[in-house]
């Protein structure tokens, strides 16, 4: 790429210090300006350009977008790989503020599906949201089983669906708390699925989901809940923060499966 060409610089895109720009940092060289060297420092595959908007206060966001698209053309640094990308900090994940509410569309979307979401938790005990009801089979990220993040604080449902997922050929993983959470989403492959119980020693699953939804890197996740709390104005909160799907406890084998296998995709 010439140096002529722009490379266009987003708000959740992640660089990654080249080879060319740890020289420049281990030589104290003075070929970049004060500010660019304060930049590449920050971007270091741990952080999006939004996240460094955020956290500094000398650069503008368009100052610190136009530093950083001079340092990729000229080099310095380069696109950060999804091993990379997933050292992002996560010490703001759940931090003292509370997780966003869902925009006026998506609870407005949400309360016209509550109503038959909630009929069919009743009639079925499971329900996929028609917006993300998977029309394709969803690759797994290993490239081989499916992993799936079972958040449930209660022993003795996290080995019956650890073992139950085990005997259906998915890889489980299984979190009870926040830090148990942190490490089961920063720990690569991401797991394709998670089943995502409300009550939570520590936090809730409603606060997981929003702050899920918000992070470049596990928006994508499939999310269904597997909760007891199956009211109308949770099925409808869970929609608006982006579940998946919902499912109530206590469930049937095979209600969990058919869930599980509509949202991947596998019929």
């Amino acid at each position: 790429m010439s140096m002529e060409e722009r490379i266009q610089i987003r708000d959740l895109d992640v660089y990654a210090v080249t080879d060319k720009g740890d020289e420049e940092l281990k030589s104290g060289s003075t070929e970049l300006s004060h500010a660019a060297l304060e930049l590449l420092v920050l971007l270091d595959g741990k952080s999006s350009i939004a996240g460094i908007t955020q956290r500094t206060k000398a650069l503008s966001a368009g100052e610190i977008r136009q530093t950083a698209q001079l340092l990729a053309q000229g080099g310095y640094i380069k696109q950060a790989t999804p091993e990379q990308e997933l050292n992002l900090d996560f010490s703001y994940f759940f931090s003292d503020q509370p997780a966003a509410e869902p925009s006026a569309a998506a609870a407005e979307r949400a309360r016209s599906e509550a109503e038959s979401g909630t009929a069919a938790l009743k009639l079925n005990g499971y329900y996929v949201s028609i917006a993300r009801k998977s029309a394709r089979k969803i690759p797994p990220a290993s490239g081989s089983g499916y992993s799936v993040l079972v958040v449930e604080d209660d022993p003795e449902l996290q080995r019956a669906l650890k073992f139950l997922l085990t005997m259906e050929k998915f890889l489980p993983r299984v979190a009870a708390n926040r830090n148990e959470i942190l490490e089961a989403l920063s720990t690569v492959p991401l797991p394709d699925l998670a089943l995502l119980d409300v009550g939570l020693p520590d936090t809730n699953g409603f606060d997981v989901l929003a702050r899920m939804r918000r992070h470049p890197q596990l928006k994508s996740i499939p999310v269904i809940m597997l909760t007891g709390q199956a009211q109308r104005e949770d099925v409808m909160r869970g929609l608006a923060g982006g579940a998946d799907g919902y499912i109530t406890k206590p469930f049937d084998r095979d209600v969990l499966l058919t869930g599980i296998r509509a949202v991947l995709g596998l019929g």
